[in-house]
């Protein structure tokens, strides 16, 4: 079950303190993550190993792009379109997104202070869903929802509520099944819905793996071409690979303890990159790197936003 595949780190990527969002983007042969405390999203080329960031003006947690090449970002007050500057041509360049670039699209009623949207991607047919949670998660709060943003730019009512820390989104490659988890170390549940892909309705929910059974905690994650479902186990350094059924074939160690969520990419989509959290004591150095590992399987494309940002 565990796999001794390599992992390597990806050195000019840097390092984040809370890395998440990984998200491929074919048409410039770059990966895109975002950096949550430091209000960073951060691209890396990496043919040329060119790396930027844009700053925003409050914390981001997902992103997902639109046919044009616009984000749309969940961050601490809502959903944002988000358009950003020409970074120029030197690694590490940073730059200020100004606020004539950053457009609020919809926001929830938060039901408490200090709450932000978490863990966020595009179904196959290009609405955007996202969740909310309160940050401290010490609170154990289970304030969180998930929720849909439409193409035509409608934003739901709560679809799933009574969440802590919502996390673990994806798709089956027919997108009839969506998962869920939530990643508080009271739940460390990932759920399986049935998926309505015409008006875009998750049924059944049912337990589609406890992590209580296994190691870690789930965070964010992906699903592959044969339909298995990675998931980040944080806190135990491991990437964990369940078939369609709900059975762990495979594990991949990494090096960092807190890896946040992965992502496929490069030209075949055979790379599996992952993005870590660096934790705030007993840190080393690559707890919040970035990593490529060639599991031996492929991705599927990352469905853009189908409206008009």
């Amino acid at each position: 079950m565990s796999v001794g595949v390599p992992v390597e780190r990806i050195d000019a990527a840097g390092q984040a303190s809370v890395g998440e969002s990984p998200v491929w983007r074919a048409a410039e042969e770059a990966f895109y993550w975002v950096d949550i405390p430091a209000q960073k999203i951060v691209r890396l080329h990496v043919g040329t190993g060119v790396r930027s960031e844009w700053v925003l003006p409050e914390k981001v947690a997902c992103i997902a792009f639109d046919r044009a090449g616009r984000v749309l970002a969940g961050m601490e007050t809502g959903l944002f379109s988000v358009t950003l500057p020409e970074a120029g041509g030197a690694a590490g360049a940073s730059v200020t997104v100004p606020s004539s670039q950053v457009r609020k699209l919809a926001a929830p009623v938060f039901p408490a202070e200090g709450m932000r949207f978490n863990d966020g991607r595009c179904d196959r047919q290009g609405r955007f869903w996202a969740g909310t949670m309160v940050q401290d998660m010490s609170l154990a709060s289970p304030l969180g929802a998930l929720f849909c943003f439409d193409a035509a730019g409608a934003l739901s009512a709560p679809v799933v509520d009574a969440l802590i820390t919502q996390n673990g989104l994806a798709w089956s490659p027919d997108g009839t099944t969506m998962y869920l988890s939530d990643s508080h170390p009271l739940k460390r549940l990932i759920w399986a819905f049935d998926f309505d892909v015409e008006s875009g309705t998750p049924r059944n929910r049912r337990v589609f793996a406890d992590l209580h059974d296994y190691a870690g905690r789930p965070d964010g994650a992906a699903v592959d071409a044969d339909g298995c479902y990675w998931t980040c186990a944080n806190d135990a350094g491991l990437l964990l690979r369940f078939t369609p059924e709900g059975k762990l074939d495979r594990q991949i160690a990494v090096p960092a303890v807190k890896p946040s969520m992965c992502a496929f990419g490069g030209r075949n989509l055979d790379t599996l990159f992952v993005a870590s959290i660096r934790p705030g004591a007993g840190a080393t150095d690559d707890d919040g790197a970035v990593f490529a590992i060639r599991a031996g399987v492929r991705g599927l494309p990352e469905p853009e936003y189908a409206g008009a940002l």
